[in-house]
């Protein structure tokens, strides 16, 4: 999500998640035969991010349960309920970035607390920094990165068709984040 990786910035500036140009998609193995394809359509978050003292960076990123989307209204309904999600009580989904590590000038990673259904974990993303510039079209200051993770679902108390549907469950993210 950030963790900028290239020369670039002489100072930390602050970044808003733009929502259009970003992206969480979850995939989770279905009997053996499928992955299923979920998305988060409702999320927002901000960063702080400096190319020349990635370590010092920030993340926040809280993402809606009732924005959580598979293609099924059956199935959407049943991971908003006590069983998965638990949407009545923990309606959202956060990310809080703590130790960002440069690797190399592409890539790196951000370790953090994941909080879902009420239950903290700690999660490290392995991030690839894509770009930092100008918007051609509207000359903002934007940077992007992509963020690839695997999680237990059991580790967040959803145990529910433990030995049908996966266990692992593996998130994509692409981020565009918006100078202030």
């Amino acid at each position: 999500m950030s963790v900028a990786l290239c020369a670039g910035a002489a100072k930390a500036t602050t970044f808003d998640v733009d929502i259009v140009h970003s992206h969480i998609a979850f995939f989770i193995d279905h009997l053996g035969f499928s992955k299923v394809i979920g998305t988060a359509n409702d999320f927002s978050g901000s960063f702080e991010f400096d190319a020349a003292k990635p370590e010092s960076s920030t993340l926040n990123v809280t993402v809606k349960v009732a924005g959580l989307s598979t293609n099924s209204k059956q199935r959407d309904d049943d991971i908003q309920g006590a069983d998965w999600f638990n949407a009545t009580e923990f309606p959202d989904i956060t990310f809080v970035g703590k130790d960002f590590k440069k690797v190399d000038d592409k890539t790196g990673t951000i370790a953090g607390d994941l909080t879902i259904a009420g239950v903290t974990k700690p999660t490290t993303l392995n991030v690839t920094f894509n770009k930092e510039g100008q918007n051609p079209w509207d000359k903002s200051h934007v940077v992007g990165f992509s963020a690839r993770t695997t999680v237990k679902r059991s580790d967040f108390g959803m145990k529910a068709a433990q030995g049908m549907i996966g266990d692992d469950v593996d998130l994509y993210i692409e981020v565009e984040g918006r100078g202030r």
